[in-house]
C-alpha cells in the first residue's frame, strides 16, 4: 500500500508538468520585459528593490547597491568623475566623431564644452566708449582692443549686477552725445550679446554650484583667524545625521507604533534625498541628452552609450538574463532539475530582501502576508522540482533519456 501511495497519477504528472511550465513562462516573461526597459529612457534596475531591503539582511543587500542612500551623488570630486567618465565613453562609443567637424568643432569636442564650457566668451566690438573702464571687472570680463573683442572669462561668468554696473557706465539717452551714440549702442549691445552667451553655466560649473557653492545645501563657516564667526550646518549634513538617526531607531524598533514612527522617518528621509540628489542626477541626464542631439543618424544607429559595469550593473544582468534562462529551461524541460535549483535561488533572494517576518516592516500594498507571501510559495514549488523528475515526464529531458536508452539498449 505504502507504494501505491507514493505513485504519482497521470494527472498529477500533467498538473506537476503545468505548474512548472506556469512558473518557467513567469519568470521568463519577468526577466525577458526587463531586458526589454535597457534600451528605453527608464532602463530597469533592481537597485531600488534593494536599497528597500527590510530583515535581518537588509544591510547586505542594500550595501550591494554600492551607495545605499546616495551620498556619492552628493559628492562634487566623485560625480564630476562619473561625468568625465561619461564623456571618454561617449567619444570612445562613437569612433569618427571627430571627424566630422560642425561649425569649426568636432562633435567631441562639442561634448567636452556642454560639460566644461568655453575657455571664453566673445563678439566683436570695435571700440569702448569714451570714459568707460572695466579694469573694476578684470577677472570676468575685458576688452582686447588689438583683436576687438569683448570677452567674458569662462570660468568667471558675469553677474547680472556687473552687468548692470557696467551697462551704467555708457548710458544712452536724450543727453548723450551725437558723436558717441552708435558708439555706446554698439558697446551696449555687445554686452549684452555676451551676457547671454555665458547666462547658461556648463554642466560642470552648475554641479558645482549645486555641491560647493549653494550655502543652503553645504551650510556656513566663516572663520576669522582661528574663530568661528558663523557655523550653519547645510541640508547635506543635515540628510546624514537624519540618516544615522533612522538607523539606530530601526535597531531599537519591535512594536507596530514603533513602525509606524520609523516609518513616517524613512519617508522624511527619502523625501529629503530626492530634494538633494535629484537636481545633481537631471545634471547627468541633461549631459546625455545633449550629447546625443550632437550626433547624426548614423551615429544614432549604434545605440547609446553602454552603461559603465559596476556592480549594480552586474547583479542586474544576472538577474534579467538568470530569470530569462531559468523560465526557457524550465518551459522546455531541459535540465529541469538544475533550472528548478536556479529558481528557487533567484526566488529566496527576492524573498530575503523584503521577508514578511515578524519584527520587520509591513511590505507596501493591497497583499497581507505574514512569513509566507507569493514569492516563497514560487519557490518552495521550484524546489520540489528539484526532486521531481517532470522534465522526464515532458519535455527535453524525456527525449534525451529516451534518445539515451534506446543507445545503450
Amino acid at each position: 500500500m505504502l507504494g501505491d501511495d507514493r505513485k504519482v497519477s497521470p494527472v498529477a504528472c500533467v498538473l506537476l508538468v503545468l505548474l512548472r511550465i506556469a512558473i518557467g513562462w513567469h519568470l521568463l516573461y519577468e526577466g525577458w520585459w526587463k531586458i526589454n526597459t535597457q534600451t528605453t529612457a527608464t532602463p530597469w534596475t533592481a537597485e531600488g528593490y534593494l536599497k528597500n531591503a527590510t530583515g535581518p539582511l537588509r544591510t547586505t543587500f542594500r550595501n550591494l547597491t554600492g551607495d545605499p542612500n546616495d551620498l556619492d551623488w552628493l559628492d562634487y570630486d566623485k560625480v564630476s568623475a562619473r561625468l568625465d567618465d561619461y564623456v571618454a565613453r561617449f567619444q570612445a562609443h562613437y569612433p569618427g566623431v571627430n571627424d566630422k567637424p560642425e561649425r569649426g568643432l568636432s562633435v567631441a569636442e562639442r561634448v567636452t564644452l556642454l560639460l566644461d564650457g568655453p575657455e571664453d566668451y566673445r563678439v566683436e566690438l570695435a571700440q569702448l566708449p569714451e570714459g568707460v573702464d572695466l579694469s573694476r571687472w578684470k577677472n570676468a570680463i575685458r576688452f582686447d582692443a588689438a583683436k576687438k573683442r569683448l570677452i567674458v572669462n569662462g570660468q568667471n561668468h558675469l553677474l547680472p549686477d556687473e552687468r548692470d554696473s557696467i551697462l551704467a557706465l555708457a548710458p544712452l539717452n536724450d543727453s548723450t552725445p551725437a558723436e558717441q551714440k552708435d558708439v555706446i549702442a554698439r558697446f551696449r549691445k555687445a554686452v549684452e550679446d555676451v551676457f547671454k552667451q555665458q547666462a547658461k553655466l556648463p554642466i560642470r560649473q552648475q554641479l558645482a554650484a549645486l555641491l560647493k557653492g549653494d550655502p543652503d545645501r553645504v551650510g556656513v563657516l566663516q572663520q576669522k583667524g582661528d574663530v568661528v564667526v558663523e557655523k550653519r550646518m547645510g541640508e547635506i549634513e543635515q540628510y546624514k545625521a537624519a540618516i544615522d538617526r533612522y538607523e539606530a531607531n530601526l535597531k531599537k524598533t519591535r512594536q507596530a507604533f514603533q513602525w509606524d514612527h520609523v516609518q513616517k522617518q524613512w519617508l522624511e528621509l527619502q523625501a529629503l534625498r530626492r530634494k538633494l540628489v535629484d537636481p545633481v542626477k537631471a545634471l547627468e541626464v541633461e549631459l546625455r541628452t545633449e550629447a546625443e542631439k550632437l550626433l547624426d543618424a548614423s551615429q544614432l544607429a549604434k545605440g547609446p552609450v553602454p552603461p559603465r559595469m559596476t556592480q549594480m550593473r552586474s547583479i542586474n544582468l544576472q538577474t534579467m538574463y538568470g530569470l530569462a534562462i531559468v523560465g526557457i529551461l524550465l518551459i522546455a524541460g531541459l535540465f529541469t532539475r538544475v533550472a528548478a535549483l536556479g529558481g528557487f535561488g533567484l526566488l529566496m533572494m527576492f524573498y530575503l530582501a523584503i521577508p514578511p517576518w515578524p519584527g520587520t516592516p509591513p511590505e507596501v500594498g493591497i497583499e497581507h502576508n505574514f512569513i509566507v507571501n507569493k514569492v516563497l510559495v514560487e519557490a518552495i514549488a521550484c524546489l520540489a522540482f528539484v526532486f521531481l523528475p517532470s522534465g522526464r515526464w515532458f519535455g527535453v529531458d524525456a527525449i534525451g533519456a529516451a534518445l539515451f536508452r534506446r543507445k545503450r539498449d
